[in-house]
C-alpha cells in the first residue's frame, strides 16, 4: 500500500477520518447549476466551492463561432465542455454537489447524463439574453427536476424588479427567484439556498431521502 494514501488511514484507536469519504450522519445533495452559453456557471461554482473545483473548460476556436454566438459576451474566450464540479457543506451536515453543465444545445444528451440522479437544478439567467433561458428550462422540465432561477447580474446588464423577470420568464408562483452575482459568494450562496430549500420542501414527507451521491475513493496500491 502506498504510504502516504496508509499513512492518512484511520487505524486502531485512532479517532480520525479519511477526508475525502462522505460522512454517514451527512445528507448529501447532488445539485446541477444550469444556463446558457456564457452565463456565468462555472465562475458561481467556483465561488462557492469549499474545494478545489474540477472544470473542463477550453478556448473557444473560429470554428465554433458559428453556433456559440459570444455577442454581448465581451471577455468570452473560452467554453465548458463537460462539466464543472464544486462541493459545499452547509450547516446541519448538509453537504451540496454542484455539477455545472454545458449551456449549449449540443451537449444536451452529456447534460442528460449528469441530470440523472440529481434532486434539482439551479438555472442562471442573464437581462441581456432572457429569452436564452428558455430552452434551458424546458431541458430541466422535461427531466422532471424542481429548480431556481437565479439572475446573474453583470456589470453592464439592465436591472429590473423580479416582478419583472418573473413575468418575462414566465415562472410558475412557487418557482424561487433570486438576484445574485456569481463572483460574490454571499449573493450566491443565498441562490444555491434557496434551491437547496425548494427541494427540500419538494420532498414527501415519507418518502425516500435525498439521494447519496456516490464519491470516488483512490484505488489501494
Amino acid at each position: 500500500m502506498d504510504s502516504a494514501l496508509s499513512g492518512n488511514r484511520p487505524g486502531p484507536g485512532r479517532p480520525d477520518r479519511v477526508g475525502y469519504l462522505p460522512d454517514p450522519e451527512q445528507t448529501l445533495m447532488k445539485l446541477v447549476v444550469a444556463g446558457p452559453f456564457g452565463v456565468g456557471k462555472t465562475t458561481f461554482i467556483r465561488t462557492l466551492s469549499e474545494i478545489p473545483t474540477l472544470h473542463t473548460e477550453e478556448a473557444m476556436t473560429e470554428t465554433g463561432a458559428p453556433v456559440d454566438d459570444v455577442a454581448g459576451l465581451p471577455g468570452k474566450t473560452t467554453t465548458t465542455v463537460a462539466v464543472d464540479f464544486g462541493r459545499l457543506t452547509l450547516p446541519g451536515e448538509v453537504v451540496l454537489y454542484m455539477f455545472g453543465t454545458p449551456g449549449q444545445r449540443r451537449f444536451f444528451p452529456l447534460w442528460q447524463d449528469i441530470a440523472r440522479g440529481a434532486l434539482g437544478a439551479l438555472v442562471l439567467a442573464d437581462t441581456r439574453r432572457l429569452a436564452d433561458s428558455f430552452e434551458i428550462m424546458d431541458m430541466v422540465e422535461e427531466q422532471g427536476l424542481p429548480y431556481a432561477v437565479a439572475v446573474n447580474r453583470f456589470p453592464d446588464s439592465p436591472a429590473h424588479p423580479p416582478e419583472v423577470l418573473r413575468a418575462h420568464l414566465d415562472l410558475h408562483a412557487s418557482t424561487p427567484l433570486v438576484l445574485c452575482d456569481a463572483r460574490e459568494r454571499g449573493s450566491s450562496l443565498d441562490a444555491l439556498i434557496a434551491l437547496a430549500e425548494h427541494v427540500l420542501h419538494g420532498l414527501p414527507a415519507s418518502g425516500p431521502a435525498p439521494a447519496r451521491v456516490p464519491v470516488p475513493v483512490p484505488e489501494q496500491s
